[in-house]
């Protein structure tokens, strides 16, 4: 990781940029699959997993089957902890249901607000060399929860051309039915458009490389919503003398071994904290499996000294974090002046990985800085709100006029119009 010491605010635009390819470089095979899909369905959505995954497929939706041997292959212990975590999921998706919203605004206007499920929607769940079975938890627990008709899943195959026992053992375990063999850009432009197989989905979710990004931000031409621009991992650290190097460097490796293309920023107010959770890291890196892919994010990573708690804030805020580790004294301080996190972790025993995992919020979350704008899935993502308004024959006259003001100001006489005719129907009445 590289260190720097106080950096000046003038770079800071450099340093909390993020290791991705420039999406426009990705648009044109994005462009060329969509296309590919729309035209032939099924048979585009075979050929380019052959190109892509190398895998020779004919029918890519997972049968009963294969649910139920999956079920046989995944250890008890380890069943036991996916259900642990699924009632934990459930538990803090489910406080998030809201009453209908209703209120008189003024006499005989009544209006109301209800929130109704999304129909239809998409569920990408990333593989490769790290099949994240944990994101179907993440997923789906709040798609069924909002009540959407529909949940279709894509994933891509393995080497064997099937889907990993923990995967299929989770989907079944959420209700999911709709599950395929399918990943990357035809993933998602089968969810976007439909093909024989795969059915056309409103919105699309899940996480996944640079690929998955461009290709999710590509649906939208299509009509089909996202839940976020989501791209490679990261973690921002921020830690002061009351800090634990080891749990620090542990919690950095612990993004770091997603993939060559995530980042993980440490941020401190104590200095010696540099070289400490530098020692630790390398310690740690030489017992990692997955230490080639870890020491390849780090050189993507920073290190970053700030001796006023003020500064190092707004540098937090400036870059956004995915998730954010706050192990200081004055949590407050920090926990106050959040502004753009996608999901925050607090004091030193509350690692990264219980978000990833079990404790029961939503890991999809936004990276690249997009948690300026855009929130972690949440119930309401599954969910959009309708509003409804009634007026009765005294509510109309008692508004009617401002309304017949306001449109004829803005040259609207039919809007105008749809009023008066009204009221004065409600005058001939007398």
């Amino acid at each position: 990781m590289k260190q720097y010491i106080n950096p000046l605010s003038s770079s800071w635009a450099s340093l909390i940029e993020r290791p991705t390819e420039k999406y426009e470089t990705l648009e044109p095979l994005v462009a060329s699959v969509f296309d590919a899909v729309k035209l032939n369905g099924d048979d585009s959505v075979i050929s380019y997993t052959a190109e892509f995954d190398g895998i020779q497929q004919t029918d890519f939706k997972v049968s009963e089957a294969e649910l139920n041997i999956a079920e046989s292959q995944v250890p008890e212990s380890l069943k036991k902890a996916i259900q642990n975590a699924k009632n934990n999921i459930e538990s803090f998706h489910k406080a998030q249901l809201t009453d209908p919203v209703r209120v008189t605004t003024q006499a005989g206007v009544e209006c109301w607000q209800e929130k109704k499920p999304i129909e239809k929607v998409g569920l990408y769940i990333p593989g490769g060399s790290a099949p994240l079975f944990s994101t179907i938890l993440m997923l789906a627990i709040p798609a069924q929860i909002a009540g959407c008709k529909e949940i279709v899943m894509c994933s891509p195959p393995t080497k064997e051309g099937s889907l990993p026992p923990e995967v299929l053992y989770t989907a079944k375990l959420c209700g999911v039915q709709n599950i395929y063999k399918v990943g990357g850009i035809q993933a998602i432009a089968a969810m976007a458009l439909g093909t024989e197989s795969i059915s056309k989905v409103y919105k699309i979710f899940g996480p996944g490389n640079q690929y998955v990004t461009v290709a999710k931000q590509w649906a939208t031409r299509q009509h089909v919503a996202i839940d976020m621009p989501a791209g490679p991992s990261e973690l921002l650290v921020v830690a002061d003398r009351s800090a634990n190097s080891d749990f620090i460097a542990a919690d950095l490796l612990s993004q770091a071994e997603h993939g060559k293309d995530s980042q993980v920023v440490f941020i401190t107010t104590h200095k010696p904290l540099l070289k400490e959770v530098a020692n630790a890291i390398e310690a740690q890196l030489k017992v990692l499996p997955r230490k080639k892919i870890a020491r390849a994010a780090l050189e993507n990573s920073k290190a970053i000294y700030f001796d006023e708690d003020s500064t190092a804030i707004n540098f937090i805020n400036d870059y956004g974090p995915e998730h954010y580790i706050v192990c200081v004294e004055n949590e407050d301080l920090y926990l106050d002046n959040v502004i753009n996190a996608g999901s925050v972790f607090v004091g030193n025993y509350t690692p990264e990985s219980a978000g990833d995992y079990a404790s029961g919020t939503n890991h999809t979350l936004p990276t690249n800085g997009y948690a300026k704008q855009y929130s972690g899935v949440n119930l309401d993502s599954f969910r959009k709100a309708i509003s409804f308004q009634k007026i009765s024959k005294k509510g109309i006259q008692s508004l009617g006029e401002t309304i017949e003001l306001m449109a004829a100001a803005e040259g609207l006489e039919a809007h105008k119009n749809a009023v008066s005719i009204r009221l004065k129907a409600l005058k001939d009445e007398v």
